[in-house]
């Protein structure tokens, strides 16, 4: 993969059309939402898919996942394996590797101050979603826009507004509730990226110790994950909303009208 010859013609017409259409579903959820990063598409790998890429790969630089989801947020394309992913606990997550003790004990987070007694981290970690070991042996990463693989999974990185719409956008034509999970650790790996694949779901998250520890998340973002076969609907869906909903909202007209100098303020209580 590192040092595979880019710009490689495709045979397959039907690829480079999908290729096409991908960009295009990239650059209107950009413009729609206001993007400030790339969203990101995801891919599971088995050995027989390698064979089928043709761009040039990071498959060395040892990284953690959410390291790898920021770059390609900033157009780098990468490939984790077990060779160069640096976190255990994602490394678990995706079937990689097996799950360390220190972490499935609880220790490790108990360690980090991340909760208050060992069985509270145990806990935590029995909850994760987690790939079948060995399932899949890498993890392709790279913006939706020049991915040339159909993703598993759409992640999005942005402000809350931005994910709010993605969210809305999901249930448009259904008005069901949507229902979150997290643990407010594995934010990016579990949350954002296993979750929506395994369960089929569109899955928010605030952010994680790891992932605000070692990337360049602002503290005014979190993430979305959905699946790929959700993004036609949504793009869709987003494009209702931006008629009027979205920019009635971020006009904030409500707000201009409204003059907290001429509301009396309540009296406290003590």
């Amino acid at each position: 993969m590192c040092g595979r010859a880019t710009g490689t013609i495709f045979n397959d017409v039907k690829e480079v059309f999908k290729m096409t259409q991908r960009s295009e579903q990239a650059a209107a959820l950009k413009s729609i939402l206001q993007l400030n990063r790339e969203p990101v598409g995801v891919k599971f790998l088995t050995t027989e898919d390698y064979g089928k890429l043709h761009d040039s790969y990071d498959d060395t630089t040892k990284t953690r996942y959410c390291q790898a989801l920021m770059r390609a947020g900033q157009g780098a394309k990468i490939v984790i394996t077990d060779g160069n992913i640096s976190c255990p606990a994602s490394a678990a997550a995706f079937g990689l590797k097996p799950l360390p003790e220190v972490l499935r004990s609880g220790q490790m987070l108990l360690n980090m101050g991340l909760f208050a007694s060992l069985d509270a981290g145990k806990k935590a970690m029995e909850g994760m979603t987690r790939l079948e070991q060995g399932a899949y042996q890498a993890v392709l990463l790279s913006p939706l826009k020049d991915i040339e693989v159909e993703p598993d999974v759409v992640v999005l990185e942005s402000k809350p507004e931005h994910l709010m719409w993605t969210s809305l956008a999901s249930i448009y034509t259904t008005g069901e509730r949507l229902h979150y999970s997290t643990a407010v650790f594995q934010a990016t790996c579990v949350d954002a990226t296993v979750i929506p694949f395994v369960k089929g779901i569109v899955n928010s998250t605030l952010g994680c110790y790891g992932c605000r520890d070692a990337t360049n998340i602002n503290d005014t973002e979190g993430l979305t994950g959905f699946p790929y076969r959700f993004l036609e609907d949504i793009l869709n869906n987003l494009v209702s909303l931006s008629q009027k909903a979205m920019p009635v909202a971020r006009s904030k007209k409500a707000y201009q009208v409204f003059h907290p100098e001429q509301v009396q303020e309540s009296p406290q209580t003590h």
